[in-house]
């Protein structure tokens, strides 16, 4: 016996064996030990792209779990704050505030167990955030008039819409992955800005391939005017002028796949409500809200308010402007009014100044402010401010002070942790025979944009830093 595997053929043999026996071994202490263990069947935002609509992600177990066990091993690179919840085996992490945009996460469970103390494989899984990134029309060269992109995350510059076009103003859809613009061909003069068209331009994700634009709405016999674009980005209402009735003007909505049709309304500035139904809109001396339907009948009336500046994103709140016309002892002082569904209206500041902008966190919980004051001197001026706002306190923060009011535009990130604005510089001498004006009707000249930082708690100082381009009228990519 010993003789016999002693043979180089039987030495190989028992090798064999014993190498099977191992790995025979080594599966039945590893399916004790894993194989028979819970294991992760579906992780929601594995490889995904996600954005500030995206709130919760979604976890799928291939059996019941011991919560503690599960909530205590998981770990997310960078960290995000939320709150867990659980359903049989799926278990529910719904975040706290929108994502921060332009990170890479890392999502990592090791160590769960099973309600009979099982342990799972460590489970690991990547995602990202969508890149920080903004829109805005050039003013200088081959850029001028013209949209760009900017990526901030990958530090690309693109330039979207065509050489031919002079773009006055845009809008992103919620997707966005398409613009709705206004443009007019380009070195026509000032005269042309009443020839304005609509457009829609898909941005495609092969970067390859230029955008494709597509003509929504020509001019015709109208003069096309502002523009509001709808949440769901299936309506857009525009405000259109006969060329030759001039009292023949009002809004018009334009649905996707059909043609324009009157809405039957006429007022001043206008909101499309987060919901894609109602318009809000200035009328007389209130607020008219309307549905988005011919001849329908209007739905409220808001008398003690002149303007409203902007709905929070779900829709649920708004803040408005009373320019205290009723009253003699207020009439030179403005208020700023937040209302909501549940039947609350309070005022949260009143000034002497100008309230130009607001925009709610992504939470609804503050609000972002662009104000004036008058500076007296030799000659009177507004100076710009920007403030932040606790909704619940009505407590005013300042976060920074500018040199002067200049047509300034902002814009909150997605993710609620930037502001983008211009500060437009304007051509006197009115040299410049293009359509871009400020909206005192002004020529420009340069633009450059800006980026502020608001602090994350009440001891922090808010961070401005001027980008190294020009442009203006910057909106923040969805």
């Amino acid at each position: 016996m010993l003789k016999a595997i002693k043979q180089p053929i039987d030495r190989v043999a028992l090798l064999v064996i014993l190498i099977f026996s191992l790995v025979i071994l080594g599966l039945v202490f590893g399916s004790k030990l894993y194989g028979s263990g819970p294991k992760i069947k579906d992780f929601s935002w594995q490889s995904k792209e996600v954005g500030s609509e995206d709130i919760a992600f979604i976890v799928t177990f291939d059996r019941q779990m011991k919560h503690e066990s599960v909530t205590e091993n998981i770990k997310i690179a960078p960290p995000l704050a939320g709150k867990f919840s659980w359903a049989g085996r799926r278990m529910a992490f719904t975040l706290d505030n929108p994502i921060p945009y332009g990170e890479n996460y890392s999502f990592t469970v090791e160590g769960a167990s099973d309600l009979q103390g099982r342990k799972m494989q460590p489970y690991h899984a990547l995602f990202k955030s969508r890149d920080r990134a903004f829109a805005y029309i050039g003013v200088q060269g081959q850029e001028r008039g013209r949209v760009i992109l900017y990526n901030i995350t990958q530090k690309r510059k693109e330039i979207i819409t065509p050489a031919d076009l002079e773009v006055a103003q845009f809008k992103f859809y919620s997707s966005g992955d398409s613009i709705a613009l206004e443009a007019t061909e380009k070195n026509k003069g000032i005269s042309d800005l009443r020839n304005l068209k609509l457009y829609r331009l898909d941005l495609n994700q092969d970067t390859q391939k230029k955008p494709t634009l597509e003509l929504l709405l020509d001019s015709g016999n109208f003069q096309n005017n502002d523009f509001d674009l709808s949440q769901d980005g299936e309506t857009i209402v525009i405000e259109r002028v006969n060329r030759s009735n001039a009292t023949n003007y009002g809004l018009w909505v334009l649905k996707l796949g059909m043609p324009p049709q009157p809405l039957q309304a006429s007022g001043g500035q206008f909101l499309i409500a987060p919901d894609s139904q109602t318009l809000a809109i200035a009328q007389g001396e209130g607020i008219g809200l309307l549905p988005l339907t011919k001849d329908a009948k209007p739905l409220d009336f808001l008398p003690q308010f002149g303007q409203i500046l902007n709905f929070a994103r779900d829709g649920r709140s708004a803040v408005f402007i009373n320019f205290n016309r009723d009253r003699k002892d207020l009439s030179y002082l403005r208020s700023l009014y937040y209302v909501n569904k549940s039947g609350i209206s309070k005022e949260l500041l009143r000034l002497a100044g100008s309230i130009l902008n607001c925009q709610f966190n992504p939470q609804a919980t503050s609000l972002y402010c662009l104000l004036t004051k008058e500076t007296l001197g030799q000659r009177a001026k507004e100076t710009p401010y920007f403030v932040k706002i606790d909704v619940d306190s009505a407590k005013t923060i300042p976060l920074i002070t500018l040199p002067e009011y200049q047509d300034i535009g902002l814009s909150l990130s997605p993710d609620g942790l930037a502001i983008l604005f211009d500060q437009v510089v304007t051509d006197e001498s009115n040299s410049l025979k293009d359509t871009m004006l400020t909206n005192a009707g002004e020529h420009i000249q340069d633009s450059s944009l800006w980026l502020l930082i608001p602090p994350l708690d009440l001891a922090g100082t808010a961070q401005l830093q001027e980008l190294p381009i020009k442009g203006l009228r910057p909106q923040w990519r969805p």
